[in-house]
């Protein structure tokens, strides 16, 4: 189940945002320890986003208990910065009917270029779902489409482990290059 994507089973670096969408309060990872974390990251014009990790995320938020399961959306955006701002991403989140708690993913200064959170963490691209267990120590970090079954076996496998027990050794993926682009998969950097 351990497959990371540029980052080892360490403990997951905190979420930086500027601010947050369905939830009274910001959240953060340390205050979700004793829970599995399933972190979606998506952009709002990105297909595989849309198609598929978006609706992957409610599915979670539907069918897992949030007594023992935390699902959060982070919208971190790498392009196209003057049309996916909080007013869009809230219309967004309205149309799609989205109840999950998103966080938008926070800029050095002006919103350009590669946001905090997605840098700290190495991502390639959108969709990146990582996954987080009671720990807080990164159990899955993967760019693009990964099946429900993978991922809910996964949840499962994180939600029976012990809150005390160290996280595995992760092969680290290699960090993916080239040219933005958009495809049915996903949007790389």
């Amino acid at each position: 189940m351990v497959e990371t994507g540029g980052i080892s089973a360490s403990i997951a670096p905190e979420l930086q945002t500027s601010g947050w969408l369905n939830t009274p309060q910001p959240l953060t990872l340390a205050s979700l320890r004793g829970k599995v974390v399933v972190l979606h990251t998506f952009q709002i014009f990105c297909p595989g986003c849309v198609q598929i990790g978006i609706p992957q995320a409610q599915r979670i938020y539907q069918e897992f208990d949030p007594a023992r399961v935390a699902v959060i959306g982070l919208h971190t955006v790498f392009e196209h910065h003057d049309v996916m701002g909080r007013d869009a991403l809230e219309v967004f989140v309205h149309e799609y009917r989205l109840r999950f708690p998103i966080g938008i993913d926070k800029y050095e200064n002006q919103p350009q270029g590669i946001p905090l959170t997605m840098r700290a963490y190495q991502m390639q691209g959108t969709p990146t779902l990582v996954l987080i267990d009671k720990t807080g120590r990164i159990r899955l970090h993967k760019f693009g489409h990964v099946s429900d079954l993978t991922v809910g076996f996964s949840i499962g496998a994180l939600l029976s482990e012990e809150a005390d027990e160290s996280a595995a050794t992760a092969e680290a993926a290699p960090a993916g290059g080239g040219n933005p682009a958009c495809d049915a998969d996903g949007c790389s950097i």
